[in-house]
């Protein structure tokens, strides 16, 4: 293939993808009145056009018959009723399993198709692994401006080391006075010592000449004192400095290892549809976000894994259609892949409307493999995280049979595996009214990690900080007993729960230790997995800290540690777990776990809903591209041009505003007025507001957070993922 080949290829792989996602978007809004029709048969005609500029027939076939459809239904010749949006779906879904085979490496051409929408082909043998391949050398492509940072930072990190250079050459200036003042010193203390002072003739000018050398010596002393303190300071301004200039130039060369997650599971969509096509089952596969950047090392670790969930997602899910029709689904199932921020971490949710988790199969398999009992008559039923916590144990699987669909009878341990190495979590959970989802919480970047430093029985553990949800100081007085346990009872959202308070040691290695105790009070870290919270005992709060965190390997190492970190002294400090920490108490206090202790009740979950973001700011192009960038993202987004006009639309009430972003320089009523006045109206005050502007002074920003702004963010440094993730850590 030519270059100018692969280059038409390229630009056309993110164009035709554009078009198909806009398109999908419209259908799902069709129900409500609010597709464009122009827009999506202008998206079919462009299409059409750049099918026949990279010369891919069968695709620029697939685009005519959308472009035709779509002219007739803007002429009233043809309404877009719901057998003729699954069509339209069917076509989007051959034209991208079209180019999908057109770009796969040593791939055939694609075909010319003989109809728009494709018949299901009968199951293939599954080929043999192919060999291994000669070992390679892994490549990544870098932006020009992400290296133009890297090497800014590096010439400042350089010229911070250059600068402590200088204050080496004072110490060692300072070295040879102090020789000097000893040597002083050493005269005066021999003249001390022969009786230099007594009296006797002559002696008084042997008095005033000692006593002249004695304070020279002190004025020395006082100026090297004067030098050493100021040596102080500069050392000290100097060691912040290149900390500083450390960190930028570790965020910068972070930022290079991330690339898009479309690289790694932008092709997703078309395997899991050839595979259930193959299986003769209909399924729409959605995905969302894969513009989110991300640590190659991550995504690829969650490459299996993730597929691995999504053929799940087919197999356990979707139902044949007659069945569906019979519950009142709509015949076509759905899989949906989507990626978010939330809080700084990344969050992946693979989720689908088919029958749910079947519980009681479950339990059955569970009984079977001996890790819970079996229940006699009349007696409840397991709680159901208690259930949904066990598909995740090596080995467990409710496949009835080993197929190429439903895997290879292996279960879902091997996502857990992959997910702790990352140092995250897990969670599956049902959807209602219908269907799975499987929640995997993971760091961006696969290494460095924000970790709360705690001390147990004379050893330093950390905890991920993200799943740390507070930390408590409870007196001993106020602590339940539940069936000889201690708890206590804590507001969590809005409830008063019950929670158990565990001694961490007691999860670590030694099961009978005693709650530890201080003047009086009990000292926790309250973690939460899913909806099971519980308060972890320490002896000590350290510290903190970001740091780099090592896989473990070692044998006789408890199940909840997931790695280690170094500390000052060279020691090392094990990483736990905290959903393995819960669920290990929820499996030694099955009793407990079962009577709903650290179970904040729920009731059953409704279909999420986007939260809504005002932005404001009078520049139409700003407007436009947190537009684009926050509704990417599944974020509802509302618009206003300046502060009076976003206080009209908080104060109508006609939508429930979850966030605010807003420009400090407007017309009528500036950023800091209208913060100003959010923060003075009782039905507003709690509302959070990010202030993004271009005025970077200490004193604006400043001004920003005393008015209350929950974050201030400077448009001359300005990314996507920084936008991203203060809203994830603010809502």
């Amino acid at each position: 293939m030519t270059d100018i080949r692969k280059q038409l290829l390229a630009a056309f792989e993110a164009e035709h993808r554009e078009h198909l996602d806009a398109i999908r978007a419209a259908l799902d809004h069709a129900d409500r009145g609010g597709i464009d029709l122009t827009d999506v048969f202008r998206r079919a005609h462009s299409l059409k056009g750049a099918a026949r500029a990279v010369d891919l027939p069968a695709v620029e076939e697939v685009a005519h018959h959308l472009e035709a459809l779509f002219s007739q239904i803007l002429e009233g010749r043809q309404s877009l009723d719901g057998p003729t949006a699954a069509r339209v779906r069917r076509d989007l879904d051959a034209i991208e399993d079209l180019v999908a085979e057109v770009l796969r490496p040593a791939a055939a051409p694609a075909q010319p198709s003989s109809s728009p929408a494709q018949a299901p082909r009968e199951p293939e043998a599954e080929a043999p692994p192919p060999p291994p391949a000669a070992e390679t050398g892994a490549y990544l492509r870098v932006a020009a401006d992400q290296m133009e940072n890297l090497s800014a930072s590096m010439h400042q990190l350089l010229a911070e080391l250059q600068a402590s250079g200088g204050i080496d050459e004072v110490l060692r200036q300072i070295e040879v006075e102090i020789r000097s003042l000893r040597r002083s010193w050493d005269g005066l203390h021999a003249q001390v010592n022969a009786g230099a002072l007594a009296v006797r003739p002559g002696s008084s000018s042997r008095t005033a000449s000692f006593a002249s050398r004695l304070r020279a010596f002190d004025q020395d002393l006082k100026a090297l004192f004067r030098r050493l303190s100021a040596l102080s300071r500069d050392r000290r301004q100097s060691s912040w400095s290149i900390e500083q200039a450390a960190r930028q130039l570790r965020d910068n060369i972070d930022r290079v290892s991330l690339v898009s997650a479309e690289t790694v599971f932008g092709g997703f969509g078309h395997m899991v549809r050839e595979i259930a096509r193959n299986a003769g089952r209909d399924v729409q596969v959605r995905s969302i976000g894969l513009d989110i950047q991300v640590d190659r090392q991550v995504l690829q670790a969650l490459k299996d894994p993730v597929m691995h969930l999504l053929r799940n997602a087919v197999s356990h899910g979707a139902e044949p259609p007659e069945e569906r029709a019979a519950q009142g689904k709509p015949e076509r199932a759905e899989v949906v892949l989507e990626l978010a921020s939330r809080g700084g971490r990344l969050i992946i949710s693979i989720r689908d409307d088919g029958r749910g988790p079947d519980l009681a199969r479950i339990e059955q398999v569970a009984v079977e493999r001996g890790l819970i009992q079996p229940r006699g008559a009349g007696h409840p039923a397991p709680m159901m995280d208690q259930l949904l916590s066990l598909v995740f144990m090596p080995g467990f699987s409710t496949a009835g049979e080993v197929d190429r669909l439903a895997g290879r009878g292996i279960g879902l341990s091997v996502v857990a595996e992959a997910v702790r190495r990352l140092q995250g979590s897990v969670l599956l959970r049902p959807r209602y009214p219908h269907g799975t989802e499987v929640l995997l919480n993971v760091p961006f970047t696969a290494a460095r990690q924000p970790l709360l430093l705690v001390e147990a029985e004379g050893r330093m553990f950390g905890l991920p900080s993200h799943a740390v949800d507070r930390l408590l100081r409870l007196h001993t007085d106020s602590l339940e007993s539940v069936e000889g346990r201690p708890a206590a009872r804590i507001a969590i959202g809005g409830q008063d729960v019950v929670v158990p308070v565990v001694p961490l040691a007691a999860l670590t290695g030694s099961p009978n230790a005693p709650l530890p105790t201080e003047a009086g009070h009990v000292k926790a870290a309250l973690v939460r997995h899913g909806s099971r919270t519980c308060a972890l005992a320490v002896d000590a709060f350290h510290d903190v800290r970001t740091m780099l965190v090592s896989d473990v390997q070692a044998i006789g190492l408890s199940e909840p540690v997931s790695g280690t970190v170094l500390l000052e002294d060279e020691m090392p400090a094990l990483v736990l777990s905290p959903d393995k920490l819960i669920d290990h108490w929820v499996r030694n206090e099955g009793r407990l776990a079962a009577g709903g202790l650290g179970l904040a009740q729920q009731a059953p979950e409704q279909e999420r809903q986007a939260r809504t973001i005002l932005v404001v700011d009078d520049s139409i192009t700003t407007r436009t591209l947190e537009k684009s960038i926050l509704e990417a993202q599944g974020y509802q987004v509302l618009l206003s041009v300046d502060g009076i006009d976003a206080l009209n639309v908080l104060r109508a009430g006609e939508a429930i505003v979850d966030l605010v972003i807003a420009d400090v320089e407007m017309p009528r009523m500036d950023g800091f007025g209208l913060l100003q006045a959010i923060k003075n109206d009782p039905r507003l005050s709690a509302l959070p507001v990010i202030l993004m502007t271009s005025r970077a002074d200490p004193e604006d920003v400043r001004k920003g957070l005393d008015l209350g702004a929950s974050a201030y963010i400077t448009k001359q440094k300005f990314d996507q993922r920084e936008l991203l993730a203060t809203i994830g850590q603010v809502l």
